[in-house]
């Protein structure tokens, strides 16, 4: 497996923002030939998949910028620096949908888009809710939908559902964990 890792020789930030950085590496092949790497350097994140008592989730749909669409997800968020993923949940959950849970189980770490990112998302189930009162971030809309794991598949082999954490989420739950 090591005969296949590059080697970084250099790294330039040619963006830093508050989301994330963009640098530019230049790396030494297997081969010992050179080339850049573009990467967007990420935190990371979160996603939650909240499950009602009785059996519903609860998903939010929101207007993606970059997507110029409205989307349906799992509740999720960014990690602040040096922010723990567990904190960051509970965080998330209370701000986007006003649950509170009695467990939250972390069930899955994945890479987003590894070819170019270095953002690694953690997927919890949230169990227990309890509801509160909602805290969205000043820039976020967003309407809940509480709907079944089957509804939900539905949605995705209709093509509503788009967005790949929340089809990595929906698809997890369904085949590994019990949602229902």
């Amino acid at each position: 497996m090591n005969q296949m890792k590059e080697k970084k020789l250099s790294s330039k930030t040619v963006y830093s923002g508050r989301v994330f950085d963009v640098l530019v590496d230049e790396v030494e092949l297997p081969s010992g030939r050179k080339t850049s790497r573009e990467v967007v350097r990420h935190n990371g994140a979160v996603g939650l998949v909240p499950l009602l008592d009785d059996g519903r989730i609860v998903l939010e749909e929101q207007y993606r910028y970059p997507a110029e669409e409205i989307l349906i997800e799992i509740p999720a968020g960014r990690l602040e620096e040096g922010e723990d993923p567990d904190d960051t949940a509970r965080r998330e959950l209370l701000e986007e949908t006003g649950y509170l849970a009695d467990t939250m189980e972390r069930v899955l770490t994945f890479f987003t888009t590894p070819g170019y990112t270095s953002e690694k998302l953690y997927l919890y189930i949230a169990r227990g809710l309890r509801k509160t009162e909602s805290k969205p971030d000043f820039d976020e809309n967003i309407r809940l939908m509480e709907i079944s794991v089957q509804e939900a598949l539905g949605l995705i082999k209709k093509g509503k559902i788009k967005d790949g954490k929340t089809i990595v989420a929906l698809l997890y739950c369904k085949e590994l964990v019990s949602c229902d």
